[in-house]
């Protein structure tokens, strides 16, 4: 564990007592969750993101084995 000075604006500070005594923890385990809120949610947006690039990359199997029998003109033709 690692000790941490910050600077805040006394009303930021105040307001974050509050919020922890409202919570029932101390004025530090409020602040360590709200950090770890805030890095678990950037952690799922990358993994979401690199999951989707991935899906990307290798793309999905529309059952045409690679082959499309049609042409832009039989498709789009009326």
């Amino acid at each position: 564990m690692a000790n941490v000075t910050l600077s805040l604006p006394d009303d930021l500070l105040r307001e974050a007592r509050h919020l922890a005594v409202d919570q029932g923890v101390s004025l530090s385990r409020f602040v360590a969750m709200s950090l770890e809120h805030r890095v678990e949610a950037v952690r799922g947006y990358r993994r979401a993101r690199e999951r989707q690039l991935r899906l990307l990359r290798q793309g999905l199997d529309l059952g045409t084995r690679g082959r499309a029998d049609w042409t832009r003109e039989s498709l789009h033709e009326r």
